[in-house]
């Protein structure tokens, strides 16, 4: 497995992504806005990511251990990392996963939130991602796209979004993201397919994927056309053209103006 990768930030903000890639594995981080509220942890989003990511690639490095797993043992880890936090704060540090591993002749994925993994085969594109959070809160996020970004109404309604947000966040009736606790990696979706079945693979955070899912400025085929031609760099360039002829939020309205971006483009 050949893995490009890529990741920008989609301001003057730390980049709060994360990615990484190997010859059987490909990692894609998202780390959760915290829209200014108190999280109870002193080291941030980027932090997390970074360490969560680390921490999930030594945990997958044994093939025998599953993603599931793997993902379970890296959320304690970065626990014993910072202990004096307060861990069980709703709005601690958070990220959505997307992990893509070959195994021998077959390849297993996880996804948990919504950052995708689209396979690219002889059969046609297939999108797995976790779609649980567009099922909540309906009223509150459509408060949000009613306001320009970078006005004082835009930024309080997405505060109270995200505080919503938070304690609906890994429960039953909300949905699941990696947090502090292993328990969320119980929740992820996953699966298998013969790798003959797939020649290439993107593994993105949404913004990126926002290209196709919010803008509708293109499509999977056109996605993975750019990916062959110009790699996951071009792809995000292409995302950040976009989002500047629509700086204010006005014809896609969204929660930040540029988000961070990140791929993770696999070929056999």
């Amino acid at each position: 497995m050949r893995v490009a990768i890529d990741t920008q930030p989609g301001g003057a903000a730390p980049n709060e992504d994360w990615v990484a890639g190997t010859p059987t594995l490909a990692v894609v981080l998202d780390g959760l806005s915290t829209a200014g509220l108190d999280t109870g942890c002193r080291h941030g989003v980027p932090w997390y990511v970074r360490n969560l990511g680390s921490q999930l690639v030594a945990a997958l490095a044994d093939s025998e251990t599953s993603l599931t797993a793997g993902l379970a043992r890296a959320l304690e880890g970065v626990a014993t990392l910072h202990p004096e936090c307060d861990l069980g704060n709703p709005g601690t540090p958070s990220a959505t996963v997307a992990i893509l591993r070959q195994r021998e002749e077959c390849l297993v994925h996880l996804v948990l939130a919504d950052s995708p993994i689209v396979l690219d085969g002889p059969q046609g594109l297939s999108v797995i991602t976790d779609l649980r959070v567009d099922q909540i809160l309906p009223e509150l996020k459509a408060e949000v796209a009613q306001h320009e970004t970078h006005t004082a109404g835009h930024k309080e309604a997405l505060r109270n979004l995200v505080s919503a947000q938070r304690e609906t966040r890994n429960t039953a009736t909300g949905y699941w993201v990696a947090a502090a606790g292993p328990d969320a990696a119980e929740h992820a979706l996953t699966g298998s397919v013969p790798a003959e079945e797939v020649r290439a693979a993107a593994l993105l955070s949404d913004g990126a994927a926002c290209l196709v899912t919010d803008y509708a400025m293109s499509t999977w085929p056109e996605v993975f056309a750019t990916l062959r031609a110009g790699g996951p760099r071009e792809l995000i360039e292409t995302v950040c053209k976009v989002e500047a002829t629509d700086p204010r939020g006005q014809r896609w309205p969204r929660y930040k103006s540029g988000d961070d971006a990140t791929v993770a483009y696999c070929q056999w």
